[in-house]
């Protein structure tokens, strides 16, 4: 039956009006689905494993035999959709990329664990060693509402007094963990913002001077010259930084003791876990960095605060009763995935004041960053480079590191995942001394567009399944790598 001329014209009408109704993701996916490249781009965004903001790269990679010159292999991104690759951002943070941070907890998991129990270029005789899980936390700034549970009251006091400024030195109410009021100032004008940002600019340093004072410690324990202490021991650690309700950065540390070739030797006899735990806390109360007087601010001396823990860690893995090797690595790679963020703060860069306004942070976030905004234009702060830290409130530091010999690194770690997947594929190739490879490649964009966004989500969310999946079915049959 042939379709009249208003017929087609009706059809056609109500195609457009079908199409009007469609919203900008849905229009978004009906152009990527009739994309000639679309299988291929999909086979791409799998391999990122979901990459919420994926990087592309044009480019090309020849190996070819150093001697005849014969071409091995070859790689153009030429042949790809829209002649580009997309790869990981490996961005740490979940709150920017969940794919790409759960593989980088895995990669601390695993580099944290092979410290403790071996494993990775580090001997199992490493789990007969002197080991520590610290925390270390900041000194106080000024009193914050606090987090309670089973119903006591935040900070409840009889005499009902105010400070200087006329608020309430005590609160009565219950916080929730999730009650914005947690971590909040009782009294801004009474709380010390400058020293609190100026503590997180000083605490790598503070970190340096503490790892050196516990080696002091140790020697002048055992009657050694300090300067001689290397010729007996090592001290080695991983610690992560996490950020507290009230904008704090406290530390998680593994403190490990090795004998003078690192975790393949063992320490001295007198070097016991009661000895270390002891200089660790010695270290920790002497600790100190001074800043030079400031108009305005004065002299500032940064130490730790006074809350400290320090477990031995034991072997195995319990939900309760001793800290062990094995949820120390998990704790450990929980936090890296976290930032200023998970407190209330935000993960980008602020690059003006405008910024800081026009942030949706809480009131206390907001004056920690004008604090530092501020700090940073003063002569005799300029090395602090406190403006391009704002978004950390000021502290510079990793948010994992590590000494040279605790264990393997990220990129050995990469590296070995990069060629366990490359054999997988039949893609393994001999790249010695007989092979050169020419590679030249340049950023040719970023991120995800609406439909593009939805199908990457939805590849993330189809592999966490998986792995739990595999994960039930290797506890079900007690299969060796349930992990």
């Amino acid at each position: 039956m042939q379709l009249t001329t208003a017929d087609a014209r009706r059809s056609a009408l109500h195609r457009a009006e079908r199409l009007r109704r469609l919203s900008d993701t849905e229009r978004d996916l009906i152009r990527l689905a009739n994309e000639p490249g679309f299988p291929r781009w999909l086979a791409q965004i799998k391999a990122t494993g979901g990459c919420a903001h994926p990087i592309y790269l044009a480019g090309h990679t020849t190996l070819v035999h150093a001697g005849t010159g014969q071409v091995l292999r070859h790689y153009d991104t030429d042949i790809e959709p829209g002649g580009r690759l997309a790869i990981r951002c490996r961005n740490r943070r979940d709150s920017r990329c969940a794919p790409c941070s759960r593989l980088h907890s895995g990669d601390t998991f695993h580099l944290v664990r092979s410290g403790l129990l071996g494993g990775k270029s580090v001997p199992v005789t490493v789990t007969a060693h002197p080991r520590l899980f610290v925390t270390l936390t900041a000194p106080s700034f000024g009193a914050v509402h606090r987090a309670t549970a089973d119903g006591e009251r935040c900070r409840p006091r009889r005499d009902g007094g105010t400070c200087e400024h006329g608020r309430p030195l005590g609160c009565g109410h219950v916080h929730a963990a999730d009650d914005p009021a947690a971590g909040q100032p009782l009294c801004v004008d009474c709380y010390d913002y400058p020293s609190h940002v100026l503590w997180h600019a000083h605490a790598g340093e503070l970190w340096n001077r503490t790892t050196r004072a516990i080696r002091r410690h140790l020697a002048t324990s055992a009657g050694i010259p300090q300067s001689k202490i290397g010729d007996h021991l090592r001290l080695s650690f991983a610690k992560v930084a996490e950020y507290q309700r009230r904008g704090a950065v406290h530390f998680h540390a593994v403190i490990r003791l090795d004998g003078p070739d690192g975790p393949t030797a063992p320490p001295p006899d007198w070097a016991s876990a009661e000895l270390l735990d002891a200089a660790v806390r010695a270290a920790v109360a002497s600790a100190e960095v001074s800043m030079p007087y400031l108009a305005g601010l004065g002299e500032l001396v940064f130490r730790w605060g006074g809350q400290l823990d320090v477990h031995p860690i034991r072997r195995g893995f319990a939900d309760d009763g001793p800290v062990t090797d094995q949820a120390v690595a998990a704790y450990v790679a929980k936090y890296v995935s976290k930032s200023v963020g998970d407190a209330g703060g935000t993960d980008c860069p602020v690059r003006s004041p405008d910024d800081i306004a026009l942030l949706s942070v809480s009131a206390h976030m907001r004056a920690l960053m004008g604090t530092c905004w501020r700090l940073g234009r003063l002569p005799g702060l300029e090395h602090l480079r406190l403006r391009a830290w704002v978004h950390t409130l000021g502290y510079r530091g990793h948010v994992l590191t590590k000494s040279r010999r605790y264990s393997t690194t990220y990129e050995k770690l990469r590296t070995a995942r990069t060629a366990h997947r490359a054999e997988r594929c039949g893609l393994a190739a001999d790249t010695g001394p007989a092979t050169v490879t020419d590679s030249s490649w340049r950023y040719v964009g970023s991120g995800h567009t609406l439909a593009e966004a939805e199908i990457a989500a939805g590849i993330a969310e189809n592999l966490i399944l998986l792995r739990e999946i595999r994960q039930e079915l290797a506890a079900e049959h007690r299969w060796p790598d349930a992990a």
